[in-house]
């Protein structure tokens, strides 16, 4: 009997065995090709336009949805072909360390955790860095997963974009109005220019609205958004852009 028992737990713990093996291969192999491929991508974005963002697709559907036309209105310029202004007007209205940290300013993260754990209005504090990250390669929303990786793509097009570059995807992805994408259909939609002809007054309205561009207006503005402006307007005045 104990011949006949031996064989069955011995093909029992292998089947067991080689289920589990099965598993770590292919977690082991998912993790990989997600780096090879989310590598690649980041890489390819390094040259290439970026033709569409997750948010881009959410908002259509969001739109059909509630029975309106999918409209996205998306037009990708060079940064030489961005104003000054804007690029100046972005980083003292989201981040105003962005051309000195390498990503993540965690003194912004740690103030927006205590603001938050008060009660007090939700704060992201979220870099420029992150904010592409999460626009280019990642959808919407406050989960752990997301959040990690958010931090994985923010590392990586820290350590493989430049700034500038990182600037240019970054105005050329973010939602700046109801299905306005992009520096130069923002101001095409709020001003009828050109996003390289914006005036440092314009250039503020477009940045000031970004935390919630479907409910403010970047033109024709609240007094609040008005008296944003008028502060981002002086930043860009005493402000070098060096890149």
């Amino acid at each position: 009997m104990a011949k006949k028992t031996t064989p069955k737990k011995k093909k029992t713990s292998n089947k067991k065995r080689s289920f589990g093996q099965k598993i770590f291969r292919f977690i082991w192999k998912s993790i990989l090709w997600f780096n090879i491929v989310s590598l690649f991508f980041v890489l390819l974005y390094k040259f290439v336009p970026v033709p569409f963002t997750p948010l881009m697709i959410i908002r259509a559907f969001e739109q059909k949805a509630n029975g309106k036309e999918m409209s996205c209105s998306h037009d990708w310029v060079s940064i030489e072909n961005i104003s000054p202004n804007l690029q100046k007007a972005v980083i003292a209205s989201e981040d105003g360390l962005f051309l000195e940290h390498n990503g993540f300013d965690f003194n912004s993260m740690l103030k927006a955790y205590e603001s938050n754990k008060k009660g007090k209005k939700i704060k992201g504090g979220s870099t420029i860095s992150q904010q592409t990250a999460k626009n280019v390669f990642l959808w919407q929303g406050r989960s752990y997963v997301r959040k990690g990786l958010e931090a994985y793509f923010t590392f990586l097009i820290e350590l493989i974009w430049s700034k500038e570059r990182i600037m240019e995807v970054y105005l050329n992805s973010i939602e700046m109005g109801d299905g306005v994408y992009g520096a130069e259909a923002a101001s095409k939609h709020w001003y009828h220019k050109q996003a390289k002809n914006l005036t440092r007054h314009e250039a503020a309205g477009i940045a000031v609205i970004l935390p919630n561009p479907r409910k403010f207006k970047a033109s024709n503005s609240s007094s609040y958004i008005n008296g944003r402006k008028a502060k981002i307007s002086k930043y860009i005045g005493y402000t070098k852009l060096s890149y």
